[in-house]
């Protein structure tokens, strides 16, 4: 049998996406929190006082995947659980003052490296790319459920 031609493979062409995209957050980013970990810190920004499952369901990541980064960022001191006003059964997490403090510097990185990992396509391409991958992705998501 012949061998394939992968870059027809969407999933051999996302981890090299994948790969390039690390790399790039390494380099221009953060080392020390990952993008997964600036996704949760960016929805704390963006919805206070949320439970972890409600954490999950916004950042598109599965329940245990939050639990451990979640527990990574409490430990860091940047994400705190505190207890629920309103159901005293229940923790929401919200950002420490340093989460805040992170988020914003990050944030001003991201959006320089996206410049840079986006920089080989002109802007409608930019759109056009980043609108597909979000329809694969969500389309992708309906088959777990």
């Amino acid at each position: 049998m012949a061998a394939v031609d992968l870059s027809t493979h969407p999933g051999h062409l996302a981890r090299r996406l994948q790969q390039a995209h690390s790399l790039l957050w390494g380099a221009m980013v953060s080392e020390e929190t990952t993008s997964p970990q600036f996704a949760v810190l960016n929805a704390l920004e963006e919805k206070p006082d949320i439970d972890q499952r409600t954490l999950s369901e916004h950042v598109h990541l599965d329940r245990s995947t939050i639990a451990d980064l979640v527990a990574r960022l409490c430990r860091r001191e940047l994400v705190e659980r505190v207890r629920d006003p309103l159901d005293g059964r229940r923790n929401v997490l919200k950002l420490t003052a340093e989460g805040r403090r992170v988020h914003k510097k990050l944030v001003t990185r991201t959006a320089r490296m996206n410049r840079v990992f986006l920089a080989p396509l002109a802007a409608d391409e930019q759109e056009q790319l980043l609108r597909l991958i979000a329809r694969v992705a969500g389309a992708a998501e309906d088959l777990r459920v």
